[in-house]
């Protein structure tokens, strides 16, 4: 059993018991959250599409940062270049149950 649920403005396909890295949410690690926004839901070849009362429940593991990300822009022959950093604030949550 799968589903296709929407997570903080990004689609996900989730399978119970799947880790997964999604832009930062509100709350502290070990806090429980819902998302309702279900898209589609698999259930052994019987595909169901649209939000017919479904809901992902997930647990918060924790708040990190993903990788550096450098962006550095040159224009030759202009003795110009500026190089700067970046580094996504990301939440890692557990699917606990597809309801």
């Amino acid at each position: 059993m799968f589903a296709i649920v929407n997570i903080a403005g990004q689609q996900f396909k989730v399978k119970q018991n799947d880790e997964l890295f999604v832009h930062r949410l509100s709350g502290n690690a070990g806090d429980k959250v819902e998302f309702s926004e279900v898209l589609m839901v698999s259930n052994d070849g019987n595909i169901t599409v649209g939000n017919n009362a479904k809901k992902v429940s997930a647990e918060i593991l924790d708040h990190l940062k993903g990788d550096k990300v450098i962006i550095f822009h040159k224009k030759r022959r202009k003795g110009y270049q500026k190089k700067n950093g970046h580094r996504q604030c990301l939440t890692k949550i557990k699917i606990n149950e597809i309801a």
